[in-house]
């Protein structure tokens, strides 16, 4: 065993049942007398519903239930919005219904996506379920279709919510506009952008899925689904939905493959599956398709920017301000309007000290599948907004474009900062980070000689440099709550020390992938001095956990952590206390180290972490003020987010016939404060930056004029390959953050974050274009390598 725990690289304890096909997920599942589910999603992307006729899939073979909105009526609520942005010209309601444009379960007057869900058949087999779910014939009087949010909200566009006039949901603000214009205008050098930013397809390898149960002796449900959220969603059905005690209810959540925030949403298969299972009187289970998910699972991104970046033509940047509009889909998702805000707008800023900062986001609804997260959410979209600017600003006053951003780095000696939009920031080194990937990378060392070599092999090679900070660390409830988050964001942990020394650490926050089993078990072990081994890791059962608030935010390790923690050293401190009695000492004579707890130079006092167990739990000669075992739950809610940091540098290469563009290097220095396990670290980091790769490079979920999905398959929607995986030359610096204990900052999704743009930045340095927008594909990439041809030829022809 290392000498210290946390830290160690151990090999992630859950990965052996998954790579041995022997985990257990939501498809897995084969509960007694199931009976399954099929949801029939509407073939319009905007119409009336004048009828839905269900005679012939009632009468066929297998089926047991059929239901649609009509018989809804009055038993399930609509799902509820949960954060509503609270900025300027928006306001918190004082319940989540106050959200105009709620989303039913199942659609009733009107369908407003290809998908959305208007009816579900119950059956004794998937097949049977599917059949007549394909059979059921709905009336639809079609109505114009709006699928872009700056054309939602102009005058005459197609109304998607009799409570949402001009389909706008929100037009929040941050910053200060007047002193972001007036720089502007005195500014010696002025860029601007428009960039979209392109709505892309969660696609976890897992695709949703549920089991609902009914006991109706106890009038108890229980639901199993692929959540990242299982308490939160315990709560918002009971209580908000099925309108049941919030004792009736029981959500688990088995292994999840995946999820990048699309799993901690409501979605309308929960309350179905739980009705279901009352009106059949049988367990109801319901799994999704890879294409189904593609229309029934949130999307991500979707934002259309105007950003205006202005400064002096010695490189100083003094001014930036984005106006943008954000696409939320049909319905708010349970948290979507707060993500297409606030995590984008407060970040505009990113690493830099401006003068002056701005943002505009106008939320509207369109005929598309809502939106909600996806790995790095609103921060991604800022950074690839704010780095595509910073280059265009050193490309206009020639400036290398490394410099550029040294120049107006926040200073090291500047913590907290105050970035002016909302945002504080804890602790940072940004310089140093930045000096790191350039020797990483060897920026500026032979790229010249790299360049001509590639021009001899019919390709352009580009570097893009990218930085990023990221809020991370969901939390604190208070800020939160000034966010428009409705409920606390606090993390909880249960530490039960058994007789024999062994421990069962049961925590509130649920993992889908990051390795919870092996990374909170090191914390406990370290704080106490054995093998990991011993502790077993509980999560993601509402049954025998603390309630706590999920995976999100990159939240499990910096506010998770620090709650398991409090739990291991309350009970450190009550094993002192007991030690001293027994001893007849003071407490600040006992000494608890390496496993054991006793008086300095005393070995006959003196007892092993197992000992102390079995003399707790058995009550031997106990203090009177001493309780017997050893058992407690804490909570931590953490004074302010944490802000991990970093500098991404891409370099590429474009193929001159084909426009094919390959990432050839990819250097990326990361600060995420203290690291609790380095292996697991590295892989979330590479994972991140696949995932903005792929956006940069692949993912675009094209709509055609009628709201239907053009890529509704993995046939035509383009994912990595493991070709796709770039040489990654990965580092890291260490800045803790002083907001818990643990001194960790957000690690999960970070890498996402400046991915896209040290790619744009690449792509366009290679092509010598102003901008490009994503996805850079082949095609596009082509064009404008053959536009670039042509504009050479032009002037080799004029000066001829």
């Amino acid at each position: 065993m290392p000498d210290r725990v946390l830290g160690a690289a151990l090999k992630a304890r859950e990965d052996v049942g998954q790579l041995r096909g022997q985990a257990t997920y939501v498809a897995d599942l084969a509960p007694p007398g199931a009976a399954h589910m099929a949801i029939a999603g509407s073939e319009q992307a905007h119409a009336l519903i004048r009828g839905i006729d269900t005679s012939a899939a009632e009468a066929m073979q297998g089926v047991l239930a059929v239901v649609t909105a009509a018989d809804l009526d009055g038993v399930l609520m609509p799902l509820p919005c949960i954060w509503v942005p609270g900025g300027t010209e928006s306001h918190f309601p004082p319940h989540p219904y106050g959200v105009p444009g709620a989303r039913p379960v199942l659609a009733g007057d009107r369908v407003r996506y290809v998908g959305d869900p208007v009816a579900a058949v119950v059956a004794e087999t998937p097949e049977q379920a599917a059949r007549a779910a394909a059979a059921l014939r709905v009336e639809y009087e079609p109505l114009p279709v709006v699928l872009r949010a700056d054309e939602a909200v102009r005058d005459g566009a197609p109304q998607l919510h009799d409570t949402v006039p001009g389909n706008l949901n929100a037009r929040w603000t941050c910053g200060d506009r007047e002193a972001a214009d007036a720089a502007i205008e005195a500014a010696e050098v002025v860029v601007e952008l428009d960039i979209v930013n392109q709505r892309t397809v969660n696609s976890p390898i897992e695709p949703r899925g549920c089991v609902g149960a009914y006991d109706p002796r106890t009038e108890e449900y229980t639901l199993w689904a692929s959540t990242q959220s299982p308490h939160n969603h315990r709560f918002l059905l009971a209580a908000l939905v099925l309108g049941i005690p919030f004792t009736k209810l029981r959500v688990i959540a088995p292994t999840v493959g995946g999820s990048f925030g699309t799993k901690g949403y409501l979605y309308p298969d929960m309350a179905l599956v739980l009705h279901l299972a009352k009106v059949t009187g049988r367990p109801v289970k319901w799994s999704d398709s890879r294409r189904g998910l593609m229309t029934s699972t949130v999307q991500g991104r979707d934002q259309r920017q105007h950003a205006t970046l202005a400064g002096t033509r010695d490189g100083r940047m003094t001014a930036v301000k984005c106006v943008a509009h954000a696409n939320l889909g049909a319905y708010p998702s349970t948290i979507g309007p707060g993500v297409a805000t606030a995590l984008m707008g407060r970040s505009i800023t990113g690493m830099y000290d401006f003068q002056a900062g701005f943002c505009e986001v106008t939320a509207a609804f369109t005929n598309t599948v809502p939106l909600g997260a996806q790995r790095g959410s609103g921060r991604a979209e800022a950074m690839f907004m704010l780095e595509r600017l910073v280059d265009r600003f050193a490309d206009e006053i020639g400036m290398d474009r490394a410099e550029v951003r040294r120049r107006n780095l926040v200073p090291a000696d500047a913590f907290p900062y105050d970035n002016g939009l909302g945002w504080t920031y804890d602790s940072g080194d940004y310089a140093a980070a930045l000096d790191r990937a350039l020797e990483i990378a060897g920026h500026g060392a032979g790229t010249a000689e790299r360049r001509a070599e590639a021009r001899a092999r019919g390709r352009r090679l580009g570097v893009g440099i990218a930085g990023y900070v990221a809020v991370c660390g969901v939390g604190p409830s208070t800020r939160m709550s000034k966010e428009g988050m409705l409920g606390g964001t606090w993390e909880s942990a249960n530490l039960r020390v058994h007789p024999t020394g062994e421990m069962t650490l049961t925590i509130g926050s649920s993992s889908t992938g990051q390795s919870h089993e092996t990374v909170f078990a090191q914390i406990i072990a370290d704080e106490f001095g054995v093998d990991p081994a011993t502790v077993e890791v509980a999560h993601s059962d509402t049954g025998g956990s603390p309630y706590g608030q999920g995976t999100y935010g990159s939240r499990s390790f910096s506010v998770g952590g620090p709650a398991a923690l409090a739990a291991a050293r309350t009970l450190k401190a009550k094993i002192v206390r007991t030690a001293a009695a027994m001893f007849g000492v003071a407490e600040d004579d006992v000494v608890y180290a390496d496993g054991a707890v006793g008086v300095p130079g005393d070995p006959e006092r003196t007892k092993t972490f197992a000992e102390m167990a079995m003399v707790l739990w058995y009550d031997w000669d106990l203090p009177r003020d001493v309780e017997a075992t050893l058992d407690a739950t804490s909570y931590f809610d953490p004074p302010d987010f944490n802000y991990p940091f970093g500098v991404h540098i891409a370099e590429v290469e474009i193929d001159e016939e084909t426009g094919a563009v390959e990432v050839t290097r990819y250097t990326a220095v990361n600060d995420v404060g203290r690291i609790g396990n380095p292996l697991v670290v590295r892989g979330q980091f590479e994972g991140s930056i696949l995932h903005g790769v792929s956006q940069a490079l692949m993912e675009e979920a094209r709509y055609g004029d009628d709201g239907r999905l053009l890529d509704p398959d993995l046939r035509s929607y383009r994912l990595p390959h493991a070709a796709d995986v770039p040489f990654f030359q990965l580092d890291q610096t260490v800045t803790p953050t002083p907001h818990n204990e643990l001194g960790a900052k957000g690690a999960g999704e970070v890498a996402t974050v400046p991915a896209a743009a040290a790619i744009g930045n690449a792509v366009c340095d290679a092509l010598g274009v102003a901008h490009l927008d994503m996805p850079y594909t082949p095609e596009k990439v082509w064009r404008a390598l053959a536009a670039d041809r042509g504009a050479s030829t032009g002037k080799e022809a004029t000066r001829s």
